[in-house]
């Protein structure tokens, strides 16, 4: 364990010093957490508590939302943590679903705040999103980065336009937002479509996205593991389902 450590500790380095001064601050962030993502074969606290809150307003269960809500900020979600993965949710549950789960947020902060919690509020984007072309082509690439190649088949051809809206606002304006990493997006679009039933092709589509961007399979065993004990056993049942096949 000593000497992977000191391994780690030496590709860091060697990284960050390959980087121009301007960027090396920001940047050692970013390649320690992919190389600690990349060592680790559990899901982290934080992770864990996307799980519920994806789930729950996916399915439109407030009560367990509400619940899933406290204990996300507990475990160290910060307010723009838990607003990006909600946003997230109009691209597979729709805008209603999103829209209710953003309000009931709305509500705990302010009961949190009225018991003297004050919640970290976390960062927005770092980057300005592109637009027109350009966040079709940035679109294109995130795409085809998270699902290992380009995609293309009869449906895209059939109807050209759900192409393009998957790859302007799916891809390009949400997955274009850096104040979330990748993963976190995964785990919580896996827990969403896990508690839709009817949304199993989708599931098993992100089980494998959710592997090309590095979450180990023993993750997502734990995420199904989660799903059971703090949302559904049948969302729990289609995400080992998903694995199996």
């Amino acid at each position: 364990m000593r000497n992977t450590t000191r391994v780690r500790a030496v590709a860091l380095a060697a990284a960050v010093a390959s980087l121009s001064p301007a960027m090396q601050a920001s940047e050692k962030q970013n390649l320690e957490q992919d190389m600690t993502d990349k060592a680790t074969t559990t899901l982290s606290i934080r992770q864990q508590a996307i799980v519920p809150i994806t789930a729950t307003a996916a399915a439109g269960d407030m009560v367990r939302l509400r619940k899933a809500l406290d204990e996300g900020l507990d475990a160290g979600l910060t307010v723009s943590d838990i607003q990006e993965v909600l946003v997230q949710v109009y691209a597979y549950a729709g805008f209603p679903r999103s829209l209710n789960a953003l309000s009931e947020f709305m509500a705990v902060l302010e009961a949190r705040k009225q018991r003297g919690i004050q919640d970290a509020p976390g960062r927005a984007p770092d980057r300005a999103i592109p637009k027109g072309e350009a966040l079709l082509a940035a679109g294109t690439a995130n795409q085809t980065r998270l699902t290992g190649g380009p995609v293309q088949g009869p449906l895209f051809d059939f109807a050209p336009v759900i192409d393009e809206y998957f790859k302007t606002h799916l891809f390009g304006e949400i997955f274009e937002r850096d104040n979330l990493d990748w993963q976190s997006r995964e785990i919580a679009t896996i827990s969403m479509l896990a508690a839709l039933p009817g949304a199993e092709s989708q599931l098993r589509s992100h089980m494998q996205i959710g592997m090309n961007v590095g979450l180990a399979a023993s993750q997502l065993r734990q995420l199904a593991e989660v799903l059971a004990e703090r949302v559904d056993a049948d969302a729990a049942r289609r995400v080992r389902e998903a694995s199996e096949q």
